[in-house]
């Protein structure tokens, strides 16, 4: 793992080492030191390929999301509160289900989707919260946790959660203890009025944290978030978990990875 003063960072393969196609990234995390990745999508490959690259590498798999549309599509981030939805909804997590365990993947994240037109919030919500629910137990056994994450109004108008106390929410709600929180950093600073805070309100209930840099959603120091009290509060809460880089290099990603010391001492 990239390791620095007890914090431990994964490499997201969709946004870093995007100079190269993305079955050389694995070997390009590692000779940047990570020994973690974490990537949304896995299903252009057969398990078995990925399961091999990551061998090679020397590498952890600890996130896949399940399936979502095409980019563009209503579809784009989750089917869950789709009405009339619910068959490919079952069938994403079942196949991302599958993936996660082939890949010894720790989570498999449920994107909750974008409110259609004509669909009211609360039925959105509703389906939402029963789909969780219905993923919850098909994963009960498998030894996957699932995450819920609240995105950002600006980058994803209609969202169907509003902010981490509404995802947070939806975990109590479900009432299983795999079914946990997916922290991002970079959307609670858009969303939340101070994103120390509110880390340090909800850090309990996650599981797994990301981060990038607001504005721009570059890498830690290229913006306004201010990384030293976010560092400082996750060590003093003794956080252990994974920190996915989930952002787009300013200037390419091995230039770009010095934040790691400069910020997080």
């Amino acid at each position: 793992m990239i390791l620095h003063n007890g914090l431990r960072f994964a490499a997201n393969l969709k946004w870093l080492f995007t100079e190269l196609p993305f079955e050389q990234r694995f070997d390009a995390a590692a000779a940047a030191g990570f020994t973690a990745v974490e990537y949304a999508s896995p299903y252009s490959f057969p398990a078995t390929t990925l399961v091999r690259r990551l061998a090679d590498a020397g590498l952890t798999q600890v996130l896949i999301n399940s399936p979502t549309g095409e980019p563009g599509s209503p579809e784009r981030l989750g089917y869950a509160c789709l009405p009339g939805r619910t068959a490919e909804f079952r069938a994403g997590v079942r196949l991302g289900l599958e993936y996660a365990v082939s890949l010894n993947s720790s989570f498999l994240h449920l994107p909750a989707g974008i409110r259609p037109a004509g669909v009211s919030r609360d039925r959105a919500f509703a389906h939402y919260v029963a789909n969780v629910a219905w993923a919850a137990d098909q994963a009960r056994d498998s030894g996957v946790r699932l995450l819920l994450e609240a995105q950002n109004k600006q980058d994803a108008p209609g969202f169907v959660l509003d902010d981490q106390a509404h995802a947070a929410a939806v975990c109590d709600a479900v009432g299983e203890p795999h079914v946990r929180l997916l922290f991002d950093v970079y959307h609670a600073s858009i969303d939340e009025k101070d994103v120390v805070t509110a880390l340090r309100e909800f850090l309990p209930k996650a599981a797994h944290l990301q981060l990038a840099d607001s504005p721009g959603r570059a890498e830690p120091g290229t913006g306004g978030i201010p990384w030293t009290d976010v560092f400082d509060t996750l060590r003093s809460a003794g956080y252990d978990g994974w920190i996915g880089c989930e952002y787009r290099p300013a200037t390419g990603t091995e230039a770009g990875l010095s934040w790691i010391k400069e910020h997080s001492r």
